[in-house]
């Protein structure tokens, strides 16, 4: 879908919610089966927020910031807070307000505003000049020859694309850690540490020369002030280590150059010893002791298991397997527990000290990607998971994330989020990439889902697609409503502090408000308010949670008795006649999405590893509804000669000897073609003038495939085949099984018969209609 349409499902405010109108009581919210909740992607990018060069006003009661929401009497110069009924009085500067001339933080259409912060007027900023961006790179070269020249002239490319002034440093690692100084480029300078050890901030600084004993050993020495930016300790000394991208281009490019593959020798049987744990510690240590507070980022690029010191996730010897599913489910997996406790260490370092860490991890086996999850999603890093780094999966991925312009992801960094919401709503926590930073008040509620206990959260690193999952419950207040005050309204604010590209602070406020109704008289207003996509979308971001957090979880079967019980509250019926089963327009696709929800990757983990559920989930947890909903139910569209390309069902009628299928199923597209075109193709139809119509068909859905590439972040793998060829399976999982090899005698000539035990959508739809009529 085009950025233009996903703008207007999420208006100005980025904001979704299953139920746009909210039931008043408990009671009446666990009826609902679907959980209240609100997606927020909290930075991003509309043409119609406003960018304010001046400061917000707080509400002098509960810090809620001045709204469109808010009620003005403009002949005493005070507002009224919605959230907490307070009335404030308007300072000296606002005194030519009046209902003709109002700032525009209070114009009814901007729900959403941002304002311009200068560094006066944020608690922790040391200095006016915006800081630059930081990125430490930190290689893995237990790789084969191959892997690291494709490797290398991924990150000469990107140290190009980086912005002059940007911060960069260097670390590669195998059996050792080598932290390499790029500020003295006559000679090749590198600092090792042994891999097998578990290592402190303290002991990486000491060893480095930048912890305060050893400074004072070399007072005095050091580099230019000149090249460093206010606000970095040791600023002389950080400059050896790093450095902006201008000055170090060809320093780094000659130290890349040189760089080999881990020398060290592995026994045959053996994996290499290779320290990803190690490595990752010494990076934060090393921008903890610089760079405390700034925006920055370690990027992981790493092409294969740890098996060294912290973090391991599997031994040397070649015979004992990297974990599956079965292993961590039977808790047969010896080093998993042990190496999710040292990355979940890594992550509140790493969060205390206001950093990212992003992992580009390309192999063919499993690196560890589900031990070192935690750490990417509380920093919100970005994960991208390829086979090589030589495919386009990762190269072009990688490109992106420095890419400017239209392409650019928009990294922001240091971000927090806080929500003020109306007195009866209490804060349950949030799924996606961020931590909680544990701020208690009145509106934490008892229960946690996810990142909870808290209003308000550490995002270290956004970006504009970056999206949170908030759950809330509803537990109203006897306390009367003061008059005056609307009873029926109920409010949300969120404010997102953060640091755009450019280094500059901004606030963004976004207030949203929405009815209560009595559901328990009236259904029909919270039917007409459910919206269903995103209701798919929490329901799997919420399962994801509780597969990995809750023991004995059974996914499948939770899914359906919650469809079950939506079905039979909101669906008409007649008592006990399936027949009679209808279900209103505002829910008639939500089964269908759990359908394919209970057939998908993030709840079938069979054929998956950990790595690929953990990525997959990641992703899940991060990304808008729109293309969540892409993971969750892919789209097909159909090309043939005699109709213009057009939506097909989601079902394997939709294959056809004459026609091209593509589907998107977010982390795959698929170029499909029937036998027939195949055929033709092989015969190199297309390539003769009278059959110009073909070669037009069989370039479209290369030309749309192209269009849902450019705009996504990870880049998709690209799979094009044929009918009956070994990767049409890439196709063939995604399709509704509507005929197996048990109803073979009444499937159309020309199709595809899918060979599975799985239910189709007809016979689930069925026993679902059951299910829900039964008294």
């Amino acid at each position: 879908m085009s950025e233009m349409a996903v703008t207007e499902l999420d208006g100005i405010d980025g904001v979704r919610m299953p139920w746009n109108v909210w039931p008043r009581s408990k009671v009446e919210a666990s009826k609902c089966v679907i959980p209240i909740a609100t997606s927020i992607s909290p930075i991003r990018s509309h043409p119609d927020i406003p960018n304010l060069p001046y400061l917000p006003l707080r509400c002098k009661s509960c810090s809620c910031i001045l709204n469109p929401h808010a009620i003005v009497d403009f002949a005493v110069k005070m507002w009224i807070c919605p959230f907490c009924f307070q009335r404030n009085q308007f300072p000296p500067h606002y005194s030519m307000i009046s209902d003709s001339n109002v700032p525009a933080e209070l114009y009814p259409q901007y729900t959403t505003v941002e304002y311009s912060l200068s560094s006066g007027h944020i608690p922790d900023s040391a200095s006016v000049s915006a800081p630059p961006p930081v990125f430490l790179f930190v290689l893995d070269t237990c790789v084969i020859e191959e892997e690291l020249e494709f490797v290398k002239s991924a990150l000469k490319r990107a140290i190009g694309l980086l912005p002059d002034n940007a911060l960069v440093g260097f670390i590669s690692f195998g059996t050792q850690v080598q932290v390499h100084e790029l500020g003295f480029s006559d000679l090749s300078k590198v600092y090792v540490f042994r891999g097998t050890k578990d290592i402190t901030k303290e002991q990486v600084l000491d060893q480095l020369g930048l912890s305060v004993s050893a400074q004072r050993g070399t007072a005095g020495v050091g580099f230019p002030q000149k090249v460093v930016p206010n606000g970095m300790r040791n600023s002389g000394l950080v400059s050896r280590f790093l450095l902006p991208a201008s000055d170090c281009e060809y320093t780094l490019n000659s130290v890349l150059d040189e760089l080999q593959t881990d020398q060290w020798p592995v026994q045959p049987g053996h994996r290499a010893s290779r320290c990803t744990g190690v490595a990752l510690n010494v990076a934060a240590g090393l921008l903890g002791g610089c760079l405390p507070g700034t925006g920055a980022r370690i990027i992981a690029l790493v092409g294969g298991p740890c098996t060294e010191g912290p973090g391991t996730i599997v031994s040397k010897d070649l015979s004992e397997p990297v974990r599956s599913h079965k292993d961590l489910d039977k808790d047969a997996a010896p080093h998993f527990r042990k190496a999710v406790k040292f990355y979940e260490n890594l992550a509140k370092q790493l969060v205390s000290q206001g950093h990212v860490l992003d992992l580009f991890a390309s192999a063919l086996d499993q690196v560890g990607v589900a031990e070192m999850k935690v750490a990417v999603e509380r920093t919100g890093g970005l994960v991208v998971l390829a086979e090589s780094f030589g495919h386009s999966v990762f190269k072009d991925s990688f490109k992106r994330m420095f890419e400017e312009g239209e392409q650019s992801l928009g990294l922001s960094f240091n971000g927090t989020l806080e929500i003020n919401c109306s007195k009866e709503i209490k804060i349950q926590g949030i799924i996606g990439p961020c931590t909680s930073l544990e701020k208690k008040g009145p509106s934490c509620a008892d229960t946690v889902i996810g990142q909870g206990n808290t209003t308000a959260w550490k995002i270290c690193g956004l970006d504009r697609s970056t999206c949170l999952t908030v759950f809330f419950d509803i537990s109203p207040s006897d306390r009367s409503n003061p008059p005056g005050a609307s009873n029926s309204q109920f409010y949300l604010q969120f404010l997102t502090t953060y640091q755009n590209p450019e280094g500059q602070m901004r606030l963004r406020v976004t207030t949203v408000t929405r009815r209560w109704v009595d559901s328990a008289a009236n259904t029909e207003e919270l039917v007409l308010g459910f919206d269903q996509e995103t209701a798919a979308v929490v329901m799997a971001r919420l399962t994801s949670l509780k597969m990995e957090n809750e023991e004995e979880f059974d996914a499948t079967r939770w899914l359906d008795r919650s469809l079950i019980r939506l079905c039979s509250r909101f669906g008409d019926y007649r008592k006990d006649d399936p027949t009679s089963f209808t279900l209103n327009p505002s829910f008639s696709i939500f089964p269908q999405f759990m359908f394919n929800l209970r057939r998908s990757q993030f709840v079938q983990v069979f054929n998956n590893s950990p790595d690929e559920t953990a990525y997959f989930r990641m992703l899940l947890n991060r990304e808008n509804i729109t293309n969540s909903v892409v993971m969750i139910q892919p789209s097909l569209i159909s090309y043939s000669f005699n109709s213009q390309p057009s939506p097909a069902l989601l079902d394997v009628a939709s294959i056809a000897a004459d026609r091209i299928l593509l589907l998107d199923a977010y982390f795959s597209v698929v170029i499909f073609h029937g036998m027939t075109i195949a055929q033709w193709r092989n015969l190199g139809y297309q390539n003769q003038p009278e059959h110009q119509a073909f070669a037009q068909l069989l370039q479209a859905p290369h030309d749309d495939s192209q269009l849902i590439i450019r705009d996504r972040f990870p880049v998709p793998r690209l799979v094009v085949c044929d009918q009956h060829g070994s990767q049409a399976r890439f196709l063939l999982a995604k399709l509704n099984p509507s005929a197996t090899y048990n109803s073979a005698h009444d499937v159309a000539a020309g199709s595809d018969v899918i060979f599975t035990d799985d239910v189709s959508l007809q016979v689930f739809f069925e026993h679902l209609q059951r299910l829900a009529v039964q008294s």
